[in-house]
């Protein structure tokens, strides 16, 4: 326990230090926990410190995670949890999805999008999502091609059960700062061009990770997704 809460400190030092260096204010860039395959006591540990922002990116695993951390807590707290999805989401998982997360951060085909705001429709909302981006044009990875990442946005904006919020990408593991800096910052200027081509404001960038995070903050993400920084390294999957 004593762990997760010197690792949140640690982190969110980190944080600020980052984001002081880049002149924005430490409010600015949300952390958000990947609490994927984590052990459930070291989850309540973190939101006992204040954690309120936690990442999942298997629906199996993430709906009752949901529901066995909100029986651990006071009413209140489980309230104000914020849950986001983060790992692909594929069409046959949507209806699990949608309304149980405050966010789905990777939309990575127009067909998901109409899929998540037809399912959105029928219950009556509109469930805020992020375009994921191959910014690093990994052949074999999830998200848009940069060049086709403003046109999505335009469509994902006429749909009336989307809330589109911005932007997310994923760095080339292991790739040196420049490359990180460049990958990051092309998310950004596409953000720009979608908000001009769309009138939304499109507040969020979701980018970078525990080893990249803070070169993603000088490139303007407003959501980093920590997992190891924060909970240590996670027990291998049977």
């Amino acid at each position: 326990m004593t762990d997760v809460a010197d690792n949140l400190m640690r982190v969110r030092d980190r944080l600020a230090a980052a984001c002081a260096r880049s002149g924005r204010a430490a409010a600015s860039v949300r952390l958000v926990a990947v609490s994927k395959r984590v052990p459930l006591e070291l989850v309540a540990a973190a939101v006992a410190c204040g954690q309120t922002d936690l990442g999942e990116n298997r629906i199996q695993d993430a709906l009752p995670r949901q529901d066995e951390l909100a029986a651990r807590l006071e009413p209140a707290a489980a309230r104000d949890l914020h849950w986001h999805f983060i790992g692909p989401l594929q069409a046959n998982k949507v209806r699990k999805a949608v309304g149980r997360f405050a966010l789905l951060h990777a939309v990575d085909t127009p067909m998901l999008a109409a899929r998540i705001s037809q399912v959105a429709l029928e219950r009556g909302l509109r469930q805020p999502v992020l375009l994921e981006v191959n910014a690093a044009r990994e052949p074999g990875k999830f998200g848009l091609d940069p060049d086709a990442a403003v046109a999505a946005a335009v469509a994902a904006a006429a749909l009336p059960g989307l809330d589109l919020r911005g932007m997310m990408a994923m760095a080339r593991q292991g790739a040196p700062p420049a490359e990180l800096g460049a990958t990051f910052a092309l998310v950004r200027r596409l953000a720009e061009a979608a908000r001009a081509a769309t009138g939304l404001a499109l507040p969020e960038l979701s980018l970078g990770m525990s080893d990249d995070f803070e070169i993603a903050v000088a490139e303007g993400a407003t959501l980093v997704r920590l997992g190891t920084a924060v909970f240590g390294e996670r027990p291998s999957r049977a």
